[in-house]
């Protein structure tokens, strides 16, 4: 069979290739490998009790952590962990409060650093420190919290910020959209179809991008999010968590932990008593990692959370921390032995003396 001729076509065609060149085609667009290189993964440091029981250094650096579940279960004590850290390493706590149930004194004794401005009568109305402060008295839908995130990035960007930042939302869920707003009409689907487009298409890929090698500065973002429990579908069913806001940052999220179970915070009280006299010091909580998107390792455990931070669920401890902090409670108690109260998971009590004079 006769080889078939060429088309003129062709024979151009295999010029161009010829003469083309992909290396320099790549450069003209800016389509370098080091647009597509990501930094080497760095953690914010949390409590030992907290890495030892999720089995992960932290709060992966350029990636956007959510901390999920019921009220008092840990998710507060996490995102102030995280947050006295970052000032630390030089990294800039950026709080977005719009759940107002802010603690400036819980902030001190997790070990925030700042000082209080007072008036010329002495009373305090301002705070200052390595950190910036907002929440609902300037922020009063979704769109404003974008708005806002958005600014410090570009501030960021424009050399005005030199620092990598990290920030901390408490909560998603807990602040309408602006139509809701508008309407003076609460609608989930509505404050979900803001999330989505907010964040989901616009802020949270921000955060992403910033782990690139071409970004001079690195962000991150924690965010708590409140939820609901929603019924089964069947008989057979079982109940879950769903994620008030809808779930624009559970998806986008390399990390999510959940405190607390499904249908309640899950948590038990320990509270050292005397003479009728109590001081709740710590709560027995559940905590796992759901998801995880940096290191792949997920757990389920639980670890005690105290107004200092996590510790680790065993005896020993716990007897430290109680000697560590017996005199404070004893200005409530007074002096001498007192008794020390655990709640059960079947609500049982278990009680024991402790002195800190033995």
């Amino acid at each position: 069979m006769a080889k078939a001729t060429k088309t003129v076509n062709e024979t151009i065609s295999e010029a161009v290739k010829g003469n083309f060149n992909l290396d320099k085609f790549k450069k003209s667009k800016n389509l370098s490998s080091t647009s597509v290189k990501f930094k080497d993964q760095k953690w914010i440091p949390v409590s030992s009790a907290f890495q030892e029981a999720l089995q992960i250094p932290g709060i992966p650096i350029g990636h956007i952590t959510l901390l999920r579940g019921h009220s008092d279960t840990g998710k507060t004590t996490a995102l102030l962990e995280a947050a006295v850290s970052c000032q630390k390493m030089n990294i800039l706590p950026v709080f977005i409060i719009t759940e107002m149930k802010w603690s400036w004194d819980h902030a001190r004794q997790m070990g925030l650093q700042f000082n209080e401005v007072a008036d010329a009568d002495g009373v305090v109305s301002d705070y200052n420190g390595f950190f910036l402060f907002i929440d609902r008295e300037k922020l009063t839908c979704i769109e404003d919290v974008s708005a806002f995130m958005a600014d410090i990035l570009d501030e960021q960007k424009r050399g005005n910020l030199p620092y990598d930042i990290c920030f901390f939302w408490d909560s998603v869920g807990s602040i309408p959209c602006r139509m809701s707003v508008e309407k003076s009409t609460m609608n989930n689907e509505w404050a979900a179809g803001a999330m989505s487009q907010q964040f989901g298409n616009f802020i949270n890929q921000r955060i992403v991008l910033s782990r690139k090698e071409s970004q001079q500065y690195t962000n991150t973002m924690v965010a708590i999010n409140k939820v609901w429990v929603a019924k089964p579908e069947s008989i057979m069913g079982q109940p879950r968590l769903c994620n008030k806001g809808g779930n624009t940052m559970y998806f986008d999220s390399s990390l999510v932990i959940t405190f607390g179970n499904i249908s309640s915070s899950g948590t038990n009280k320990i509270k050292a008593t005397k003479n009728g006299k109590d001081v709740e010091f710590a709560k027995r909580t559940k905590i796992s990692c759901d998801k995880n998107h940096v290191t792949g390792v997920t757990a389920v455990t639980k670890v005690l959370m105290t107004v200092h931070g996590f510790i680790k669920d065993d005896k020993k401890d716990l007897d430290k921390y109680k000697l560590a902090h017996a005199d404070e409670w004893s200005q409530v108690l007074g002096s001498g032995p007192f008794e020390v109260i655990e709640e059960l998971e079947d609500s049982t009590i278990k009680a024991d003396i402790f002195d800190n004079e033995d």
